[in-house]
């Protein structure tokens, strides 16, 4: 998903509760194995709240995601939750 991000395919990131923090403006963006460290970052656009439904209608388009795998991840759940995705930055050389 890092590469969805950082090259603007995907803009929200979904999550199933919001930072605790609002001083929280920025968010790494860590790729997973094989690469295994911080590859960038973003700004937080903007934190969205809504049922499942209503958020996937809201984010679809560039979510980056599929269907399945969203409801998948919010079943059984009331809110769902979703970052969007502001200024991205690619770090030069990834960090672990």
């Amino acid at each position: 998903m890092p590469k969805k991000i950082l090259s603007g395919k995907k803009k929200f990131e979904f999550c199933r509760t919001l930072p605790k923090n609002k001083a929280v403006k920025k968010v790494v963006i860590y790729a997973t194995l094989p690469i295994g460290k911080v590859v960038g970052e973003f700004e937080i656009e903007e934190l969205i709240s809504d049922s499942p439904s209503q958020l996937w209608k809201r984010t679809a388009e560039f979510s980056g995601i599929t269907a399945h795998f969203f409801n998948t991840y919010f079943d059984g759940r009331d809110t769902a939750y979703a970052i969007k995705v502001g200024k991205t930055k690619k770090y030069a050389k990834e960090k672990n």
